[in-house]
Order: C-alpha cells, then structure tokens, then sequence
C-alpha cells in the first residue's frame, strides 16, 4: 500500500470528533487497527457502533480513540484529500467530452477528467467502468457501495469503443454483470449523439440495460451539450425538433414495456428533450421518485409542482416589491410561467426575468448552471434590477461562491451595484427566495432557509 498521510482538514462543530478532541491538523494512521487506504475504507470502518482510531498529534503524539456511537453515525472528520487517495483521471478520449469544449485560460480543475469509482459513491459522478479494476469491483461489492452511476451511452461493443476512444470500452461493459448478481443497485446514462448512438441504436441499448433491472434502477437519455469550441473535435450536430420527437417516442415506447414487466418507467428522457420537441412534461408519476434530477430529468417537472403547491398555501399580499431572476435561457420560460401565477397571489411584487445568453461557451449551450459571471454581468449591467437579483445555486461550486470563470458573487454585487440572493433547488427555494423568507409563507421551508 503506497503511503499517503490522512491529514485532517475540518472538524464539524458539535460532532463526536470535536467531543475526543480532534483538531485541524491531526492526522489518521488506522482505524481499528486497520490502515486506511482511501476513504471508502473509512466509511465502511466507521459505520460500526464501536471505532478505536488512532490519531497522530502534529507533535508526534499518538491518541487511541475508543468511541461509542450510533451505527451510520457521522464521526464528523473531513480530510485534506477528499478521497483519501489520489483520484484516477479518465483514459478515454470520447467524443462528446464537453471538457475538450472548454475555452483556454480557465482554471486547472475544470480541464481535470475524472473517472473514479469512489466518486460515483461519495459525490454521484458517472463513470464509465474503463478504470474499474477488479479490485475496486470487489471491494465495492464487499462493503455495499451503492448507487453505482454508469456512463454507458451504447450497449454496442464496437461502437463503445469509438465513442469513449478506448480500445477496452467495449470489454468494460461486461463489469455491469458483478454488481447485477450481487445485488448492488445501480443508475445509467446514455449521453445522446446524433447519428450516431441514436435511433436503432438506443432501442438496442435501453433493451440491453433493462435486463438488469431491478439493481439497474434507472437510466437517463441526454442530449450532448455542444460547445463553441469544437474545432478539430469529432464533427457532432445539434439534435432539431423533429429529432428530439423521435426520442421521446423511442423513450414512451421502452417505458410502457418496462412498466408493463417491473412496474418501473426504468428509462427517462432529459428535460432538454421536452422543451425542443415542445411536449408535455410527463407527470410526477411517471419519474419513479425523480432518481436523476442532478441530469436534469424531471426537474420542471418538480419545480412546478413544489411551486403550485408552496404558492396554495400562501395569503394574498399587498406587499410591493421588485426583483429580477436571471437564468439559463431553456428555463426561461417557464419561469415566466411561474411568476405569472405568482402574480395573481402576490400582484405588487414585479418580477424581471432576464434569460441569459451563454456568449462563453456558445449560444447552443443554454442550461443555468453553465452560466458564467462574465456574461451575467455584462449582459445586465445597467439595467433595473429592482432591490435584489435572483441567481440559481447549481452555477455555483459545491460549497462556494464563484461561477466556472472564476467570478465570485461579491464580484457581480459589486459590478451591478445589487444584492444577490442564491434560489435552492425546487419550487420551494423559488417561493422563499421570492418572498425574502418572510413568515407569509406559512408551510416548512427547505433547509437552508428558516424564517428569521
């Protein structure tokens, strides 16, 4: 085992780790006697009711912890490396990779690709199985990792081979299986081409992958975000109206069987898909409990209804009030929709909802969270943006308040001479962020926003 040291980074006040008297700076050496070698070794060790660590002071001293706790119970230690490990970079070349698309000059974390297993446990990334030795198989089978997410995009070998520009891609496919027969759930996506893993090809794939069902829970078909920096990248089409109508079909047909066979819709198309084929929404029903809303399917969906249902609960108000929401242009219009029934509760309150046009990555790229603070500020500087600007929080970095340019929020309250308010997830999160929190809204609000 190479030697990689546990320092630990953070402390969570109150926590169990606060109470022994772990510090900043403290580093792990083993956990019941064990060595750790990467942090799924320290979640499954530390899931029992009874831990003995052993902690190294900064001074050289050594603490054997004895701890009681709870099972499941967080012993609340974060580590400098979050993985514990070094993390495994991708060795595919695929040719959707929107990290290729990337302009030059940002910073080094976004042209890092990863294709990590762990990840997909901890943080819910997609990997593709290439770097997946046995061991890692294995070990993820032993102590019950789950959801393993998939990138699988084609169950055809060949075909997996020229996508992910891998000459194993199409031997990877085969380590669904172990975590198929032992009962390790997990999640699919399918990243959508056109011409080239669509039509015949994504009958073939859904059919291929609802055979795992029921441990292969769900699978999700998304369309390939294309940037503008595509020269010399593998020549790939946006998909039009018509196209995205015969996925949805493809889509309808694959879930009636699946319904009909495990009472599950199984396979989900992106919200993408539904606004350039100008569709419906299908109903909260048909997303089996919403398992991939983090690849956007199904988030109008729960919007809406979160909204209607927050919005119900609300007392007309004379309160006055002006604001502006910028957004990602795909979800413009619906935030209009929102806001328009909004105003038939709260008609004092004047709502600007500007969509903005991603000049840095392209036009074609139109989803919020590829916003950047660059174009947020130059494209509303000078305007009226009323008391407030309202911003969605998945253009931020986990944890963070700086965009993928590098723009921190306090960068464009300074620019646009505003207050920026961050809207959480969900028709919730809209309704509180619209209200300023104020105690007019009577039901729960979601975490992060008590009443004050």
């Amino acid at each position: 085992m190479k030697n990689i040291n546990h320092i630990i980074k953070k402390v969570e006040p109150g926590s169990i780790a606060e109470e022994m008297e772990v510090e900043p700076g403290d580093e792990l050496i083993s956990i019941n006697g064990k060595e750790i070698r990467d942090i799924l070794d320290y979640h499954f060790l530390t899931d029992d009711e009874e831990v003995t660590l052993l902690i190294k002071k900064p001074d050289g001293q050594e603490w054997e912890l004895e701890i009681e706790k709870d099972e499941d119970e967080d012993i609340g230690i974060e580590f400098e490396n979050g993985l514990m490990d070094d993390y495994r970079s991708c060795s595919n070349h695929c040719i959707f990779c929107f990290i290729d698309q990337n302009p030059k000059g940002m910073r080094d974390t976004l042209y890092f690709k990863d294709d990590d297993s762990r990840l997909s446990f901890l943080q819910g990334n997609y990997i593709t199985l290439t770097n997946m030795k046995d061991d890692d198989i294995k070990r993820i089978v032993g102590y019950r990792m789950e959801p393993i997410n998939i990138s699988v995009h084609t169950t055809n070998p060949e075909l997996r081979v020229k996508m992910l520009g891998n000459r194993f891609a199409g031997e990877a496919l085969k380590k669904i299986k172990p975590f198929y027969e032992a009962g390790i759930r997990m999640n699919g996506q399918i990243v959508l081409c056109k011409g080239v893993n669509d039509k015949d090809e994504l009958r073939r794939t859904i059919s291929d992958l609802s055979e795992y069902l029921p441990y292969m829970e769900s699978l999700s078909v998304v369309p390939v975000g294309l940037s503008k920096y595509r020269e010399g990248l593998y020549p790939l089409k946006p998909f039009e109206k018509e196209d995205a109508k015969e996925v949805l079909t493809i889509i309808h047909e694959a879930q009636e069987i699946c319904m009909a066979k495990w009472d599950n819709h199984f396979v989900h198309g992106s919200d993408e898909w539904y606004f350039l084929a100008e569709e419906p929404f299908p109903d909260a029903d048909n997303y089996d409990g919403y398992p991939q809303l983090e690849n956007g399917v199904g988030m109008v969906r729960l919007l809406r209804d979160e909204f209607y249902e927050a919005l119900a609960d609300c007392e007309k108000s004379d309160k006055k009030d002006e604001l502006t929401i910028a957004c990602g242009r795909l979800i413009e219009s619906e935030i209009r929709r929102l806001v328009s029934y909004f105003n038939k509760v709260f008609a004092g309150i004047k709502v600007n909802i500007i969509g903005i046009r991603n000049d840095f990555f392209g036009e074609r790229i139109t989803v919020s969270g590829l916003l950047t603070g660059t174009d947020i500020m130059a494209q509303l500087k000078g305007k009226n943006l009323g008391s407030r600007l309202l911003l969605p929080s998945n253009l931020l970095r986990f944890g963070e308040d700086v965009l993928l340019d590098d723009i921190h929020i306090s960068d464009i309250e300074k620019e646009l001479g505003t207050t920026i308010q961050i809207v959480q997830p969900g028709g919730y999160g809209l309704i509180a962020a619209l209200l300023m929190n104020e105690d007019i809204y009577t039901d729960p609000l979601p975490p992060g926003y008590e009443k004050n």
